[in-house]
């Protein structure tokens, strides 16, 4: 056998596995309702088009939906039938990207993505959301996961829309519409994009305590009794737990800076002028920090009350320091708590704890 055979059979017996492999690979065709994506704004989809300043280059929705066609036939109330779930469009079920959040018939959406599914009627549809991904249709979905359930109605289009559309018309700045069309019946999603910021449940709440503690209740008090309760100070926080952690030298280390609370920086509220470790500090409200070390404290007064906590803290703000000793606490205090012990002649001790700490700060009022 000549050489150059051998090399050509040798070459077929290699290639012969690819070609066999090759075989095994099948390519869809085109899909007869093929995918699509609407953004808002639209421009957006452009992004790398606009310029940085460019209203629109930052997208607040985008929806991809598989698109129908009509194609003769009587699509509402008949291929997609009322009283029945569709997945408002074809093959995998439409997904809606927010990017920010929005508020839909009364419901804030976080920003996030969302399967879009709608419960057909004659004359409205009830659209819903859910948190459930990666489903094809409606059958075995978990309806457990929708967010939201919204009834839109819908109208009559002048001219048949032979392939299923959705797009978006802007109402105003912050509102704007989400049209699904297909046949002829337009039905119409209002979305707020402004959503409003509602606070959950803090599992820090935020609570007050006052000097003298009556003073609190200045609509309760006898008119003989005004003069002898009139507000001195005030100290509001956020109320952390100890949730079975170890508080000092742990969570708070030896070293560091604590707000005295947890949330916004606790502040400290003087309603006449005071004296604080020597230094005059005038009527107003600051912010109190507390270095934490073991067996005392420095209590930091400071002219930055509207802070997240010490980061970026500008020791320039600080009007004075003062150690305390710290001592145990009559029993564990599984929440922070901070009150006011008066001491007689002006002077009173505002006094911290928490877990079996406790330290004070002596205050005399002017």
């Amino acid at each position: 056998m000549k050489l150059n055979t051998i090399v050509i059979n040798v070459l077929f017996v290699l290639m012969l596995p690819l070609t066999i492999m090759a075989q095994d690979i099948e390519f869809p065709d085109l899909d007869k309702s093929p995918m699509d994506a609407s953004h808002y704004p639209a421009r957006s989809a452009y992004s790398n088009y606009l310029d940085a300043d460019d209203p629109d280059r930052t997208a607040k929705i985008k929806v991809r939906y598989g698109r129908p066609y009509k194609k003769g036939r009587v699509i509402f109330g008949e291929l997609q039938k009322f009283g029945e779930e569709w997945r408002v469009g074809a093959n995998e079920a439409t997904e809606v990207q927010f990017f920010d959040a929005v508020e839909i018939a009364g419901v804030t959406v976080p920003r996030g993505i969302y399967t879009m599914f709608a419960e057909l009627q004659q004359d409205h549809w009830i659209v819903k959301l859910s948190k459930e991904r990666h489903v094809a249709g409606t059958a075995g979905r978990d309806t457990e996961q929708d967010i939201l359930a919204a009834k839109v109605m819908t109208s009559t289009l002048p001219e048949v829309r032979e392939q299923l559309t959705i797009g978006f018309q802007k109402v105003d700045a912050g509102n704007v519409n989400m049209l699904i069309e297909w046949d002829q019946t337009r039905a119409t999603l209002p979305i707020n994009l402004n959503a409003p910021s509602m606070a959950g449940e803090d599992k820090s709440p935020m609570d007050l305590v006052q000097f003298p503690t009556r003073s609190r209740f200045q609509n309760f008090l006898k008119l003989e009794e005004k003069a002898d309760n009139q507000p001195k100070m005030r100290v509001i926080y956020s109320r952390p737990q100890m949730n079975g952690r170890t508080i000092f030298g742990d969570l708070l280390k030896y070293g560091e800076m604590w707000r005295v609370g947890a949330n916004q920086t606790t502040a400290i509220s003087f309603f006449e002028d005071v004296a604080i470790g020597g230094k005059d500090i005038k009527k107003g409200t600051y912010g109190l920090f507390a270095k934490v070390n073991e067996g005392s404290w420095d209590f930091i007064i400071h002219k930055n009350p509207q802070s997240w906590g010490p980061a970026n803290h500008d020791e320039a703000d600080n009007i004075v320091t003062v150690t305390a000793k710290t001592a145990a606490t009559p029993k564990t205090l599984e929440a922070l708590s901070i009150v006011f012990d008066d001491k007689g002649n002006g002077q009173v001790d505002m006094v911290v704890g928490w877990e079996n700490t406790m330290a004070r700060l002596p205050i005399t009022i002017k």
